[in-house]
């Protein structure tokens, strides 16, 4: 009854808006989402860390990563971020023989600046494999794959010390460098810095220090916050930095200062006091960190580069256990304008999110195991399903909870809920629907239940059920967007 008359009120509304605006207006129409969803298969590359990815404007992705060897910089591209799994890789360049540049070649960075191609990276000597220091290659040539590469030495800094996970970028038009470094006045392994860039390979001025480990959960194992990577996303920047050891206790942090401060001064920053990202033994993936960041295929999605372990548990030191793999994820945007990471998703293909036609700012997500519509959705996984082949076939599909794995939206009495399977024809017929073209628009989609022909899912008073429908209210009800 209360909805009947909240959609007569709402009919009243737009006949009167109607009106006001005269005749020959066009109708309101629901807007497809600027980000739509995209899908990927983890993870994209076995035994490759500190994966960083590069669009370019060839049309080409770039990657590169730390190989468990420790012993060379590798490339790879490809025209999709999934071609990036099985493409050729190529060694661009090998660790010294002797002296410096000689080992732990970690954590490279490919970038493109001014008409040239730099790959920013980490290595220690021969001599002393833990003289870490950050190093810069310029490539030269279309395709780095092929490029002549130079080296153009070590970045200089304010001391000699242990100093890793350079990362360069640009806001309004300032390029900058972002790295970690032993400040040898304290306690810790690693922090924060940021300068202004006077060439690729050289800072200028004096850097200035954002971030100290002081937190609980940035100093397990070891105190460090490493392997910074920026994000711009409206009026603020974002940039995300790894902390802890390298086993399961590692995970992400992030600062943000508005875009328009001085990324120079420490003040401009302010400290998350929770990770961001971190292990989810619901998934099966532990230790998600050194991040970056690229776009997706269509340029609309924000994608999550990182690597993580698919187990717990490590044999000796996690420097020496090679299966840390690159995975990529969507980042989601908060309403206030902050990224939402949600958590590490399962291997396999990526889950979506699914947005109301009629309610924009609302998402399909269980609560409590009842599927309902919800603006604001925390968590964030609570919104987000995997679409899988149905579990009773025949080109059906079934939608997989992200951080409820085996759980399904399943009907029960007609009402959807979310639910574990218990493996029976009666549960796999319940969680098993037809992927139709939106019923409101062609654009979204409408998901019609396998055992009950002509009943959708559909949301009422924002729950969510499978019902037959007759009015073209029931069938905006029915249609969602694919984010």
């Amino acid at each position: 009854m209360r909805r009947n008359a909240v959609r007569l009120l709402l009919a009243m509304l737009v006949a009167l808006a109607a009106c006001l605006v005269g005749p020959g207006s066009p109708a309101a129409q629901a807007a497809v989402p600027d980000s739509p969803a995209v899908t990927y298969t983890n993870p994209i590359a076995e035994k490759r860390a500190d994966p960083h990815i590069f669009k370019h404007t060839d049309g080409y992705y770039y990657f590169t990563a730390t190989v468990p060897e420790y012993d060379r910089i590798v490339l790879r591209r490809a025209t999709t971020i999934q071609g990036l799994s099985t493409a050729a890789e190529v060694t661009i360049w090998t660790k010294h023989a002797s002296g410096a540049m000689g080992a732990h070649i970690w954590a490279p960075e490919i970038h493109f600046i001014d008409g040239k191609w730099y790959v920013y990276f980490a290595a220690g000597s021969t001599s002393d494999v833990w003289a870490i220091r950050m190093y810069v290659l310029e490539g030269t040539g279309a395709n780095p794959l092929t490029a002549t590469w130079a080296e153009k030495g070590q970045i200089k800094t304010t001391w000699e010390s242990f100093s890793l996970d350079a990362t360069t970028f640009v806001v309004n038009g300032v390029r900058y460098l972002a790295w970690a470094q032993r400040n040898p006045s304290e306690d810790n392994n690693t922090s924060l810095f940021i300068a202004k860039m006077s060439n690729p390979w050289t800072i200028s001025g004096t850097p200035a220090e954002l971030s100290q480990p002081t937190l609980s959960w940035e100093t397990v194992g070891f105190k460090v916050n490493e392997g910074p990577a920026l994000i711009q996303h409206g009026s603020k920047v974002f940039m995300t930095y790894s902390a802890s050891a390298t086993d399961a206790n590692y995970c992400l942090g992030m600062l943000t200062a508005s875009a328009t401060a001085d990324l120079t001064n420490p003040a401009s920053w302010t400290k998350s006091p929770t990770p961001v990202f971190q292990t989810s033994a619901a998934t099966s993936q532990y230790g998600p960190g050194h991040n970056s960041f690229t776009v997706s295929e269509d340029g609309k999605s924000d994608i999550l580069v990182y690597h993580d372990r698919s187990y717990k548990d490590i044999t000796g030191d996690p420097l020496n256990d090679p299966n840390r793999r690159t995975r990529v994820q969507k980042v989601y945007w908060k309403s206030d304008g902050t990224p939402d990471f949600g958590i590490p998703v399962a291997d396999g293909v990526t889950p979506q999110r699914l947005s109301s036609y009629n309610f924009a700012d609302r998402f399909i997500r269980h609560w409590e195991y009842r599927a309902r519509i919800e603006a604001n959705v925390s968590p964030l996984a609570d919104s987000q399903f995997r679409v899988v082949t149905g579990l009773a076939g025949t080109g059906t599909v079934s939608l997989e909870s992200a951080n409820f794995p085996g759980y399904f939206l399943r009907h029960k009495n007609f009402e959807v809920w979310v639910e574990k399977n218990d493996g029976t024809s009666a549960f796999a017929s319940s969680a098993s629907f037809y992927r139709r073209a939106g019923l409101a628009d062609s654009a979204g989609v409408s998901y019609e239940s396998y055992n009950y022909a002509g009943r959708y899912v559909r949301h009422y008073n924002y729950l969510l059920y499978v019902q037959a429908l007759s009015t073209a209210t029931d069938r905006a009800d029915a249609t969602f967007y694919a984010q």
